[in-house]
């Protein structure tokens, strides 16, 4: 089946999407009879350009690769004046990436771009953690009303499969507790608090260099990135109806290397655990560092991995480990989706 795709959104995951389908684009025809003509691509920063007829994906990479705008990509056409909603609604798209920037107060813009294209039919699948965070039932019912797909995969560990996992490979077991290192970057900074004896200012002034933590690193090392991923958890696979200023929050800024030394001493590791467990109908969660034993797997997860253990009633305890960010790894995520609506479609 082909399918009309748009990409609202085209900064470092959108092209990562991008270069994914142009590299893998006849291997996924073949293997699974999946074909996508990328028919609209629109920007904030980079503009926007639409053809029913399909564009060539080579040509956008390389005009953004060359640090041009979208109007480059048919420089004979004047530039497309239409905001992200009027695109969604003239572009024609069977499936629609939302991979515009998280704003984890509001969901917006990306919840409006959600709620449109969804209320046309139209398929969406989006790594943004806003919208699922805070509006995820009220998303979900709106794709079902008009008989669409609203997938969220990219949204809590990247392209490892955190949804993809508990809804195929868990078949009959409930989930009574997640909790799992779900942000990469204060993990890279406890790892070298460590094991290189660094301070935290010191292991901070790293992950900045490296690229782990922004010029502001609030939202991580604060605790309120992981908070939205583990609000997602709560209530897509738990079933909770969990609000973001109900999760009880910490972060890293108070862990001292004398305490990371004691906590080794004594055949623990620090990490920051995300938390979320269901009591009868109850969901509670929780974000902070707590001392593992080294024998707990998420206590030997390093760098900037992240990792998450499912507590099932009939299986036990099962971990998964994977990055949690990346251009092609969150492009990977994305993937994943439009697949499985492909799958389900059929």
């Amino acid at each position: 089946m082909k399918y009309k795709l748009a990409l609202i959104g085209c900064g470092t995951v959108g092209q990562g999407l991008l270069e994914i389908l142009t590299d893998k684009g006849e291997a996924m025809k073949e293997a699974y009879g999946f074909e996508v003509k990328v028919v609209a691509v629109a920007d904030k920063l980079k503009g926007t350009i639409m053809s029913p007829s399909g564009l060539n994906i080579r040509k956008i990479l390389t005009v953004l690769a060359a640090g041009k705008p979208l109007s480059a990509y048919d420089p004979g056409k004047k530039p497309l004046a239409m905001d992200p909603l009027e695109v969604i609604g003239a572009c024609g798209a069977d499936m629609i990436a939302e991979l515009t920037y998280t704003n984890i107060k509001t969901g917006e813009p990306a919840t409006s771009y959600i709620k449109k294209a969804l209320s046309l039919g139209i398929h969406v699948a989006t790594s943004n953690k806003g919208p699922a965070a805070l509006h995820y039932h009220e998303l979900r019912a709106l794709a079902e009303k008009h008989g669409a797909f609203f997938r969220i995969e990219g949204t809590v560990m990247s392209g490892t499969p955190v949804f993809t996992l508990a809804e195929n490979g868990f078949p009959g077991n409930e989930a009574r507790e997640i909790k799992g290192i779900l942000n990469g970057t204060t993990n890279f900074i406890l790892s070298k608090m460590e094991m290189d004896g660094m301070d935290y200012p010191e292991a901070l002034a790293l992950a900045q260099k490296l690229g782990y933590a922004e010029a502001d690193p609030t939202a991580d090392v604060e605790g309120f990135d992981a908070l939205a991923k583990l609000v997602i958890l709560s209530n897509v696979i738990l079933g909770g109806r969990v609000k973001t200023s109900q999760v009880k929050r910490e972060g890293i800024t108070g862990i001292t290397k004398a305490m990371v030394d004691e906590a080794k001493q004594a055949g623990f590791r620090y990490k920051l655990i995300a938390e979320t467990k269901r009591v009868g109908s109850k969901v509670t969660a929780a974000v902070g560092p707590q001392k593992l034993p080294l024998s707990d797997p998420l206590a030997g997860v390093m760098g900037a991995q992240n990792a998450l253990t499912f507590d099932l009633d009939l299986l036990g305890k099962v971990t998964i480990q994977g990055p949690g960010a990346g251009k092609l790894q969150t492009g990977a995520a994305i993937l994943q989706d439009l697949l499985a609506m492909h799958r389900d479609l059929r």
